[in-house]
């Protein structure tokens, strides 16, 4: 591995979904230090800290609040050096706000994964300032068992992608509850609503990823002409309610991340 000592400060949800995709893919704990006061432990052979350490790393996780930036970034400036590549999972926070805390820094690589990072499932969006294609290689290398690392063509494509790939595992939630509660408000048992709602998505999503085929044409093919499938499918449809909301939904999610990177920038 191109990253030998890797600093996680801020190891809350994502931090550690992170860590634990990282340990389950077979990286050796050693390799980590996380700061964290508030974090009761840390995996075994994980050093935990409370305070950052007086030493330089390979590879710093950036993982705290994006409000609490400029709080942070003086005294992580001491373990930031001309070796150090920068990865920041804040959202909103671009690389040019970055820079300007992080001047040491070798390359500085915003990295937008989701919570499906702790069991290797993750979409991964990445975008780097300073990278050559070695160091793009070895970030690549480091994702990889999160999930699918994907590097965007550009920086303004974050704030969409982080509604649909950060965010988007929260509306995929409120779907499968909203399938549960449909079923029960029709009369099935709550609790063997709500298993068979995740078993069904579960299993459908998987399906989708092994697929050569898209969303479009797997919905097409569970769907007889006049059959039950179909008629429901018709009320999703009915004047692309279901396209209509999920759009304003991401709009709404990529508008703030949007507001978030106004508010950093100033």
């Amino acid at each position: 591995m191109a990253f030998q000592s890797i600093l996680i400060l801020g190891c809350g949800n994502m931090g550690g979904a992170m860590l634990a995709g990282w340990l389950a893919g077979g990286i050796v704990p050693a390799h980590f230090t996380v700061v964290d006061p508030a974090l009761a432990e840390a995996p075994v052979g994980v050093r935990l800290l409370r305070a950052l350490p007086d030493e330089r790393f390979d590879a710093v996780l950036l993982s705290v609040k994006p409000q609490l930036l400029d709080d942070v970034a003086p005294v992580l400036n001491a373990v930031v050096g001309a070796d150090t590549v920068l990865l920041s999972i804040l959202a909103g926070v671009e690389l040019d706000s970055l820079a300007r805390r992080f001047p040491a820094a070798k390359a500085l690589v915003r990295v937008m994964p989701n919570l499906a990072a702790a069991i290797g499932k993750s979409p991964i969006a990445l975008f780097d300032q300073g990278l050559d294609d070695a160091g793009r290689r070895a970030v690549t290398s480091l994702m990889a068992p999160l999930g699918s690392p994907e590097w965007l063509a550009s920086e303004s494509d974050f704030d969409l992608v982080t509604a649909l790939a950060g965010s988007g595992p929260g509306f995929v939630y409120r779907f499968i509850e909203a399938l549960a509660k449909g079923a029960a408000s029709l009369g099935l048992d709550a609790q063997l609503a709500e298993r068979l709602a995740v078993a069904t998505v579960e299993g459908a999503a998987q399906l989708a990823a092994a697929s050569p085929d898209g969303p479009a044409e797997l919905a097409r093919r569970v769907a007889s002409p006049g059959g039950s499938t179909q008629k429901g499918l018709d009320v999703l449809d009915q004047d692309q309610a279901l396209k209509r909301l999920v759009e304003a939904t991401l709009r709404a999610a990529r508008d703030r991340n949007a507001e978030m990177a106004a508010q950093a920038r100033g």
